[in-house]
Order: C-alpha cells, then sequence, then structure tokens
C-alpha cells in the first residue's frame, strides 16, 4: 500500500482508501480537484478527494498537494496506477 503525507499532520495515510474507513478531520474533503485547494495545501491542511472511477482516481493522484483519495468500491483499492499511468 502507497502512503502520501496527510497534510502537515505529521501522519501518512494510504493514498487510495474506502470512504469511512480512514480519519479525514481537518481535512478539505472535494468532490473532484480544484485549484483554489492549493491554497489550503499551503496552509499545511490536508486535501482528499472522492472518486468513483479508475480515471478520477488517477485524476486526483497526479495532484501532489492530494493526501488521499476515498473510493466506495473496494475494487479500486487495487488499481494499478503504474500501469494505469505509463501502459503496459
Amino acid at each position: 500500500m502507497r502512503e502520501r503525507w496527510f497534510g502537515a499532520t505529521g501522519r501518512k495515510v494510504p493514498e487510495i482508501a474506502l470512504e469511512g474507513e480512514l480519519d479525514v478531520d481537518g481535512a478539505l474533503v472535494l468532490d473532484e480537484w480544484k485549484s483554489d485547494a492549493h491554497a489550503a495545501f499551503e496552509r499545511g491542511q490536508p486535501i482528499v478527494i472522492r472518486a468513483d472511477t479508475a480515471k478520477a482516481v488517477k485524476d486526483a493522484l497526479s495532484h501532489p498537494e492530494v493526501a488521499s483519495v476515498l473510493v466506495q468500491d473496494r475494487g479500486l483499492l487495487e488499481l494499478d496506477l503504474v500501469k494505469l499511468t505509463y501502459g503496459e
């Protein structure tokens, strides 16, 4: 499981997590990336994005500011992001 920093909290979290299983208290939770979220990241606030497709997960994680992506489909937890990004 790959991890990312949860903002300036000093805590690491899974880069993809099942919604409801990750404590996102204090995070800015979005349904998609918004460029104004960068200001929250600069303040040290964690950014979390909800996603329901492999493409949405990939798009969210393309932003280094994003701490984690929340999914409802357990199958998305097993995505091969390297393959998804660069192909075979």
